[in-house]
């Protein structure tokens, strides 16, 4: 018996590698810096990492049904534009003398369902093309990003109010209102991909789409929803962004798609698809955000910080495939 344990300890550790890597970033980061371990930098790397949790967590269905989603930072760009546009300037028709004015929540629910679309116009692409999903959602970033410049015509739209500031800047019950957002997206998803047969449907695909297309699953209405909801999360991630800074700028999101698919890889999900979970992603989510905090706190070179999450990504991908072989 106790030979079985020590063989399979390995197996033990792996499954809790991220805790582990988490832990000793910590204890590092706090060795070097004071500032680290505050209450307020604890609750400013909350807030950072709630926007790449909101992103990440659709990411990781789209990734769990063995496909990719490189558009997800043009799409926050583009929803936040958006967002912004309605809420501050409406919509006018000269030609009919008619001008739509719009509140928060409906600009808010406008942006949303903009990001949705888009998300459904990739997994449309990808399975009624069969466009490989690298291949259309750069497509899309491409798109959305130019959108977003047509938009805001290369200009940032400011000033957009103490009720909308709220939703990126303001605190309930004593924790920000983007740690709320985030907690329950995550919880959705965690229920979504435990307790219903859409979740076992995501986890089919990804595990054999051959076996899960003969056992009667219907491949194509999986994907188009998964992408739709990578699409919805993107665009929440997006209004949080614009509601924080106050402002919708032109290029925000960039690289946030590699932030996210940084945060499912080393949360243990697997990019070959069947493998993985929300909360591992929420771990590698944090990872990710205690790194880039800390960077900032040693006063690291953004350049060198873009240096040491590609190799984290680089580390990541190559534990995760040496784990599909075992």
């Amino acid at each position: 018996m106790q030979a079985l344990t020590l063989a399979n300890a390995p197996k033990q550790l792996a499954k809790f590698q991220s805790l582990i890597a988490l832990f000793f970033l910590c204890l590092v980061i706090s060795l070097l810096s004071d500032k680290f371990l505050t209450v307020a930098n604890g609750w400013n790397v909350l807030r950072q990492i709630s926007v790449n949790i909101c992103i990440s967590t659709g990411m990781t269905l789209v990734v769990l049904t063995a496909g990719i989603d490189l558009s997800v930072g043009s799409v926050l760009a583009l929803c936040g534009a958006v967002t912004a546009g309605l809420l501050k300037n409406g919509i006018e028709l000269p030609s009919a003398n008619l001008f739509i004015g719009f509140t928060v929540f409906g600009s808010i629910i406008s942006g949303i369902v903009l990001g949705t679309l888009l998300g459904w116009f990739n997994g449309f692409t990808i399975t009624r093309f069969k466009v490989p999903p690298f291949v259309a959602t750069l497509a899309v970033l491409t798109i959305a990003r130019g959108l977003t410049m047509l938009w805001t015509k290369g200009f940032p739209i400011s000033g957009l109010g103490s009720n909308f500031a709220y939703v990126g800047t303001g605190w309930l019950l004593g924790i920000p209102v983007p740690v709320w957002i985030s907690a329950v997206i995550v919880l959705l998803a965690h229920m979504l991909t435990r307790k219903t047969p859409l979740g076992r449907y995501i986890y089919a695909i990804g595990g054999n789409e051959s076996a899960a297309r003969l056992s009667g699953i219907r491949i194509n209405r999986v994907k188009m929803s998964v992408y739709a909801i990578a699409g919805a999360l993107a665009a929440i991630g997006g209004i949080i962004v614009t509601s924080r800074l106050d402002s919708a700028q032109p290029n925000a999101g960039i690289t946030y798609e590699l932030d996210a698919i940084a945060a499912v890889v080393i949360g243990g999900t697997s990019l070959s698809g069947g493998r993985g979970s929300i909360l591992g992603t929420v771990l590698g989510a944090i990872i990710i955000g205690v790194l880039n905090n800390g960077l900032v706190l040693l006063n690291v070179s953004p350049f060198w910080q873009q240096v040491v999450k590609g190799l984290v990504i680089l580390v990541a991908v190559i534990i995760d495939k040496a784990n599909s072989k075992e």
